[in-house]
């Protein structure tokens, strides 16, 4: 007898993983399907606060980074320490995905290997879904599967399949192309351009256009990389030029990966029936920072929460509550980013004065504090008012008061 599933989720990341495992703990039937081939070209860096939020074990933390260092066109450096508020955590996506999926599989979610290349309602309101098994996966065969399930969760990332056969085509949130390479980090004496506890961010147009550049410690490995959204650019060039300057030019490549990476998210991530998107799919990735894994952790769970309530009343109004409860939660932060993004990334005159700003002990503090905490702090409604006016200053080129 053909098994209905009462949820699919399509994409074993972050997103559809916390997703999947929430709602086979519930009690839930769940078909995880994911190809498991690839791995998301992805910084990884997470809040400190997402071990407990999410209970990840520190065991999945390759590194820990106490502080970043913001680097202008000029070469001009700013170093941001975090102090005793906490740490940007560092997690490899080759391994903590899998993990993910393994801890979903335990929790009762089906693990389903293979893509997705067709879905259709049927007329009991029921969802069809093909998917074509990896050739990697054991026993494979060449033969499709027919999966049916009353919903379906789309958490397969920025070039979602569940958004192409489902939602029109104008539904796609705009993006940048993120590239990096996993290298070897350097090994006894660091080079100067090179922190094994930092995170180091390069603003400037020659790595990246209208983004930045990154170096990720990743204990025995670093990320680095970049992204546009500006085609031509040339992102391995770019990345060849940050491995340079940060002295790892001729330490070994493990693996380069590339996708695009969405920054806006989009106006409704449900079809008003019996699919949902979230997680990259849906664009809940942060602008300006590029952050994204704790946010498609956090979708995930909102997920799981409407589809229980979904399945419980049989009413499809609890999706469209789950971009509503990360909107409130979360808009006003894309909101300023998302300016900030389009105000100082702009050129490189501007991207300089960015970086001036970022030695403001104002800013690096509350930067710190919302970056950390997930939310806007307003525990010092001043700072935010200095901050604005050191803000129009740079921009209208007035020189800082002597103090």
């Amino acid at each position: 007898m053909e098994t209905l599933y009462d949820v699919a989720v399509i994409g074993g990341g972050p997103s559809g993983a916390t997703a999947a495992e929430q709602l086979a703990r519930a009690g839930y039937r769940v078909a995880l399907v994911d190809p498991a081939d690839r791995i998301k070209p992805c910084g990884g860096a997470i809040p400190s606060r997402a071990l407990k939020d999410f209970s990840i074990p520190e065991s999945q933390l390759v590194s820990r980074a106490h502080g970043a260092r913001i680097i202008a066109p000029s070469g001009r450096s700013v170093e941001m320490q975090i102090g005793d508020r906490g740490f940007v955590g560092m997690v490899d996506r080759a391994t903590f995905d899998p993990w993910l999926r393994a801890r979903a599989a335990r929790a009762g979610a089906e693990p389903v290997t293979g893509r997705l290349i067709g879905l259709a309602e049927e007329a009991d309101g029921c969802m069809a879904l093909v998917v074509r098994p990896s050739r990697s996966s054991p026993g494979a065969t060449d033969l499709d599967l027919i999966l049916r399930a009353r919903l379906v969760i789309g958490a397969d990332g920025a070039n979602s399949a569940v958004r192409r056969l489902a939602f029109p085509a104008a539904k796609k949130p705009r993006y940048v192309f993120a590239y990096h390479e996993i290298v070897e980090s350097p090994v006894g004496e660091t080079p100067e351009g090179f922190h094994p506890a930092r995170c180091d961010v390069v603003y400037d147009g020659r790595i990246s256009p209208d983004f930045y550049g990154w170096v990720f410690p990743h204990g025995p490995y670093s990320s680095v990389g970049t992204g546009t959204a500006v085609k031509g650019h040339d992102l391995r060039q770019a990345t060849a030029a940050l491995r340079r300057a940060s002295g790892m030019e001729n330490c070994r490549t493990v693996r380069r990966e590339g996708a695009p990476l969405p920054l806006k998210a989009m106006r409704r991530w449900d079809n008003g029936r019996n699919i949902l998107l979230i997680g990259d799919a849906a664009g809940t990735v942060a602008p300006s920072s590029g952050e994204g894994i704790y946010y498609a952790m956090l979708c995930g769970q909102l997920a799981a929460d409407a589809v229980v309530d979904c399945l419980a009343s049989g009413q499809a109004a609890p999706l469209k509550q789950v971009r509503r409860r990360f909107m409130r939660e979360h808009g006003r932060v894309f909101l300023i980013l998302g300016i900030m993004q389009s105000v100082w990334y702009r050129n490189d005159r501007l991207r300089e004065k960015f970086v001036t700003m970022c030695a403001d002990p104002d800013i690096q503090r509350l930067t710190w504090e919302s970056y950390l905490d997930k939310k806007l702090t307003r525990r010092d409604p001043l700072a935010h008012i200095r901050i604005f006016f050191k803000d129009l200053a740079q921009l209208l080129g007035i020189p800082a008061a002597q103090k």
